[in-house]
């Protein structure tokens, strides 16, 4: 006798989720900045522009095209002595819905003496009942200097994306010599609406990024900065560091005033190309 199972007493098949892992190190090599090693795993790319100087740019691709809740992507660059690299994004980092639990990205940064390394990806996209954890780690030498870019979107305003309820954390920690120098925690959601619009927060605008240089001169940049910053935001420096927030309504409108401030913060090697594409 044949029996054919009830459908509700079959098990539901589980999600496939993502999982990326690259790894990027680079050291000094006749003035110029090349690769020591480079691992990538999953989802997870890094692809190696051509410049026509000394700094190193590594462009960071997800393949599955975005993060949704079980997604999961590591990445880590160690810039070492000597060293000049900028990392970048291929294209805006977007979180879809999450049916359940919570993305992940985990970002751990080295920086060694008289080195530089800049962080500047392209914005990250929440969309509605979203859901992302991240967490950024950067160590840095004594003589190291480190630039941090993270802009944010809260669904886009030209595509008619109106975002009610996410869940974002951020968390941030900076350690120079192994002392703690920065740290950060960010978190809204589930009510996201309502919270953004607390004249504490964004005042009801949909944009934002957080800007960290840290220099031993950062404070010679902070009135330059407040000048390209204007009223929809602010920047402070002290201690060898300077810390700018911006908010606007849409992406465009805070990309005209995040990239003269990468611009300017980001020394010669400017801002990457891939923005402009």
């Amino acid at each position: 006798m044949n029996v054919h199972p009830s459908l509700d007493l079959i098990p539901a098949a589980r999600p496939q989720r993502a999982y990326g892992h690259a790894r990027l190190a680079v050291k000094p090599v006749n003035g110029r900045t090349r690769i020591a090693t480079l691992y990538q795993e999953g989802c997870a790319k890094i692809r190696l522009p051509d410049r026509d100087d000394a700094v190193l740019e590594a462009v960071m691709i997800n393949t599955s095209g975005g993060l949704t809740g079980g997604d999961v992507m590591r990445w880590q660059f160690d810039a070492g002595n000597d060293c000049h690299a900028q990392i970048t994004t291929q294209a805006c980092e977007r979180i879809y819905k999450a049916s359940s639990s919570i993305a992940e990205v985990e970002t751990t940064l080295s920086v060694g003496e008289n080195a530089s390394l800049a962080w500047l990806p392209q914005e990250t996209i929440l969309f509605e009942r979203s859901a992302l954890k991240r967490t950024l780690t950067a160590r840095l030498a004594g003589t190291g200097r480190a630039l941090i870019v993270e802009p944010v979107v809260f669904g886009r305003k030209a595509m008619g994306e109106d975002v009610q309820t996410c869940t974002f954390r951020d968390r941030w920690r900076i350690y120079r010599q192994d002392r703690l120098v920065h740290a950060e925690d960010f978190a809204i959601g589930p009510d996201t609406a309502a919270m953004l619009a607390r004249p504490a927060l964004l005042g009801g605008m949909r944009t934002m990024a957080t800007i960290l240089l840290l220099d031993h001169d950062a404070e010679r940049y902070l009135e330059p900065a407040r000048k390209i910053i204007g009223e929809k935001g602010g920047a402070s420096a002290w201690s060898g560091k300077l810390l700018a927030r911006l908010v606007d309504e849409d992406a465009y409108s805070l990309r005209k005033r995040l990239i003269p401030l990468i611009d300017l913060l980001n020394q010669k090697a400017g801002v990457p190309k891939v923005w402009s594409i």
